[in-house]
This record gives structure tokens, C-alpha cells and sequence, in this order.
């Protein structure tokens, strides 16, 4: 990464959406610009968790304003991360679809225990160094996320659906407040946490940080009331409840540093942070200037890198927890990127290392299901990649890899991804030949083949054998012969010629 280059992301919050845009110097990111807005998505879920017109609209509208802002920028230059609310939703392909062509770049929808990590990576970049072990808790709209860690390495790390927003719909529909209220909301909360105390009671850290929304519009109250400033405590939250009691409501609310924003939701964050106090048994929390923005920022540097990409270590934890064949699965990873390598020769997008990391990642991942089943074990593999909380990845691109793992034998109808998608056939491609060619398990003879995929418009394929391979490897070449008739059901074509 080049001294100067500005970076940015953007993350779409059950409660706001953000834009943090950093300048990258010598090792650190330095803010250049930051926008907030209240956008309130996660009051926008319908009883069927469907997302309204209107919130939608709403987010529309933000990310239109943000993509303004963020012409000229390059894809490497920015991650987009979408949490609870768009994990949530049923319909948030109908959000997405949209949404990524206004923004002009795509949006992540990533897991909890993905963003409680992002939050951490956030938290500690922002800190000094230190060999204290810290807490780190963020109180979202819809979901609360801890995590254990000591210096930049996060521990444990869960997320829980119990946020701000949402609790403040269910338990202060009418911004409403009374003692009952409070008490019932406590109650709910520590109900939905109560798992958290083993992990991350006190004793199991040393230093408390509160990270993003309602835990800074605390601090911010507490400080101006002539608390330390960024300190909350238990003695601060109990004036706090008092001061939201007297004032019956939050319409009436009238209270020093406090958001207009924030007033709508401050009953809910507030009840559940009472929750997470009493629950781990804390005294007292720092509010962090570091946020899950932040921590996309810096994992954009990482996966610059093969070597600090946290995903390249998670597929090799994934490929060692299914005991695959290790020698097999690099077998088929050189063949098939050297066959990528041919097939995209002259093409615009050459050289796109990330591109070859992740053909390499399926060609580890292909063969996770054949502990579960000898037959269907590309099926197995598949789920287990939809379904697996894998760090560093954003649930698009593991159904991405997924869809490789799946199609990389068998019929291709069964895949559910976009054939107009010429990166991601190329990479299909170049997996399913490197299976065939690899399947005595062995190091196949390349000598004379050579993969040609045509022009950028066009749709064939050819594959060119020299003269008496086929001969020389009968059973490769009828499974080449059977490939050719798998295509003839895809709008592409895959011609053979030497055979």
C-alpha cells in the first residue's frame, strides 16, 4: 500500500450509516473525513422481517450521498459492511441489489462474530499498545457484540441480538419511561446474554472498553455532567436512569450532551448496557475512539497481503478441521491457477493476485465434505462454507466460494450464480479441469496444454492438447470429452482440440 492513499468504508448500521475515509501513512490510517447519518433501518423490520419501502428509501438515499462522495475511488480502496438489521432481513437482496449500484461499489453483509473481530481490530488499532487483556463491548441497534483480546488479537469474540434500537421498539414503543419499563427491558437483556458470563466475566480481563453508539452518547452525558471524560461507571448509569425517569419520556427528555438523534433509542441502549454491567460484573468503562468502521479500514492493508490475510489462515484451519488431502488440494491448486493464468492472458484484469488467492482457497476447500460423504461430498463442502462463522470472510464471498466447491464436479444448473459473471467462470472452469486432470492424484503432464478463453465478449473456451496426449492419458480424456457436454447446458462453450 502506497504512503497517501486514501481509504474508505462504510458501514450501514442498524442505527446510522457511516463513512470514514483515512489517509494510509507509513503503517496508519489518518482521518480525513467522517459522515454520520441517522438512518434507522432496524426500526424499518416489519413483523415478517421484511425491510419497509420506506427504510429502504432511507437507505438509498444515504448511500446515494456517500457514493458521491466516493467517485473516483478504487474497488481495493473500500469496504462496505452491512450488520444485524441486513442479516436479519428477508428481503435484503431487494436492499442490496440496489443499494450496491448507488454506492458504486459492494456491500458486505458479514456475520456477528465477523463484526464483533472488526470492532476489536477497530478498538486496539486505536489504542495504545498494551499487554492488557481487554474487553471490548459495542451496543449496536439490533445487536450487542463482545470480545476478549490482548493487543490486536481478538480471543473470543460473539455477537447477540439485543441492541438499542430494538429493545427500546419492544420495551419503550411510545418513548415512554417508568421503573417497570427499565426493570422488564434489564430483565430481557441479561436473559438474552446471560451465555456471556463464563466468557467474558470479570477476571477474564483487565480493561474495560465500550465501543460506537450508545455507549459513547453515555459517555458524552457523563462527561458533560463532570464525569471523567469517556468514563462511565455504575454510579454514572444510575444517575442516568433517574434522569430518564424524571423526564417520563423521551420527547421530554432535555439532558446535556445528548444527540437529538439519540433520544429515541437511549431507553433501549441504556437498559441493556445496565445488562452488561451487572451481568460481568463491571465498575467501570472507557469509551473507545476506535469503531467496526475503523477495523474495515485496517483489514482493507491485511488482505493487501497473502501473508496477513486473516482468511488464508481460516481456509487452512477449515481444509486441517476436515482433514482433507493436503497434497491433493495443492496438486489441484497449481494446476488450476496455472490454467488461470492461460485463460486469462491479454484480458483487462491480469495480474489480480487477490483473484488467483481465491481459485487457490476453493482448490484447499474442495474436498471439506468427503468426511461427511463420499458421493456428495462437493454438496457437504458447499453448506459448510454457507454456514460456517469463518473469520475474515463476509458471507457473499463465502457463498462465492461455496458455489466453486459445489460446481467443481457434476452438473453446472445446480449452481446459483450469475453465468454472465466471466471472473467467476473462469475460475470454475480452471478448478473443475484441474480436478480432472488431477484425478489419479498424482501431478499431471501439462506439457502442451494450453487453456485459450477468446476475446472479453466472447464465450468459448478451448482447451488444446499436443499431439497423443489423449492417447497417452485415455481416462483424462474422457473426462475432458464429458466436460465439453457439461458446458453445451451453460450459455458457454468448451471446445477440446488434440484429443
Amino acid at each position: 500500500m502506497q504512503n497517501g492513499t486514501l481509504l474508505a468504508a462504510v458501514d450501514l448500521g442498524s442505527n446510522s450509516f457511516r463513512l470514514e475515509i483515512g489517509r494510509f501513512e507509513h503503517g496508519r490510517i489518518h482521518r480525513t473525513e467522517y459522515l454520520k447519518e441517522t438512518v434507522r433501518q432496524g426500526s424499518g423490520l416489519d413483523a415478517d422481517r421484511n425491510l419497509t419501502a420506506e427504510a429502504m428509501q432511507r437507505g438509498w438515499d444515504c448511500l446515494a450521498r456517500f457514493g458521491e462522495r466516493l467517485a473516483g475511488f478504487k474497488r481495493a480502496q473500500i469496504r462496505a459492511v452491512a450488520t444485524q438489521t441486513l442479516r436479519e432481513a428477508r428481503n435484503r437482496e431487494e436492499f442490496l441489489k440496489p443499494a450496491c449500484k448507488i454506492l458504486g461499489f459492494p456491500i458486505d453483509v458479514i456475520s456477528g462474530r465477523e463484526e464483533a473481530r472488526l470492532i476489536y481490530q477497530g478498538v486496539a488499532r486505536l489504542l495504545p499498545q498494551s499487554d492488557q487483556r481487554r474487553l471490548v463491548v459495542d451496543i449496536g441497534g439490533r445487536s450487542t457484540e463482545m470480545v476478549v483480546g490482548k493487543g490486536l488479537e481478538a480471543h473470543a469474540m460473539e455477537s447477540y441480538r439485543v441492541g438499542s434500537v430494538a429493545w427500546s421498539m419492544k420495551y419503550f414503543p411510545d418513548g415512554q419511561f417508568s421503573a417497570r419499563a427499565f426493570e422488564t427491558a434489564e430483565i430481557a437483556a441479561k436473559a438474552v446474554l446471560d451465555e456471556a458470563v463464563q466468557t467474558y466475566r470479570a477476571g477474564a480481563w483487565e480493561v474495560a472498553y465500550g465501543s460506537s453508539g450508545t455507549i459513547g452518547a453515555v459517555s458524552d452525558v457523563l462527561t458533560a455532567a463532570g464525569a471523567p471524560v469517556g468514563l462511565v461507571t455504575r454510579e454514572g448509569l444510575d444517575w442516568l436512569l433517574d434522569r430518564l425517569l424524571k423526564a417520563q419520556s423521551a420527547d421530554r427528555l432535555k439532558i446535556d450532551g445528548m444527540k437529538d438523534d439519540r433520544r429515541a433509542v437511549i431507553g433501549g441502549g441504556v437498559s441493556v448496557l445496565r445488562a452488561v454491567f451487572d451481568l460481568l460484573g463491571i465498575e467501570r468503562m472507557q469509551a473507545a475512539q476506535g469503531a467496526l468502521r475503523h477495523g474495515a479500514l485496517y483489514d482493507l492493508l491485511a488482505r493487501e497481503q497473502e501473508c496477513t490475510d486473516l482468511r488464508s489462515t481460516a481456509v487452512q484451519r477449515l481444509a486441517s478441521k476436515f482433514n482433507t488431502d493436503a497434497l491433493q488440494a495443492q496438486r489441484v491448486s497449481k494446476v488450476a491457477r496455472h490454467l488461470l493464468l492461460m485463460a486469462r492472458a491479454g484480458l483487462s484484469e491480469t495480474g489480480s493476485g487477490r483473484f488467483h488467492r481465491k481459485l487457490q482457497w476453493a482448490a484447499q476447500l474442495h474436498e471439506i465434505g468427503s468426511q461427511i460423504s463420499h458421493s456428495d461430498y462437493h454438496k457437504h463442502g458447499a453448506y459448510i462454507l454457507d454456514n460456517a462463522d469463518t473469520p475474515g470472510f463476509a458471507q457473499p464471498e463465502l457463498h462465492r466460494l461455496s458455489q466453486l466447491v459445489l460446481g467443481h464436479r457434476g452438473k453446472l444448473r445446480k449452481l446459483e450464480v450469475d453465468f454472465e459473471d466471466r471472473g467467476f467462470v473462469q475460475q470454475l472452469l480452471c478448478l473443475r479441469l484441474a480436478v480432472i486432470l488431477c484425478h489419479a492424484r498424482r501431478d499431471p503432464d501439462l506439457k502442451g496444454l494450453q487453456l485459450e478463453s477468446g476475446t472479453e465478449s466472447g464465450r468459448i473456451f478451448v482447451l488444446n492438447c499436443r499431439l497423443g496426449w489423449g492417447e497417452a492419458f485415455p481416462q483424462s480424456a474422457h473426462l475432458l470429452r464429458e466436460e465439453v457436454v457439461a458446458w453445451q447446458k451453460t450459455p458457454w462453450t468448451l471446445n477440446v482440440c488434440g484429443l
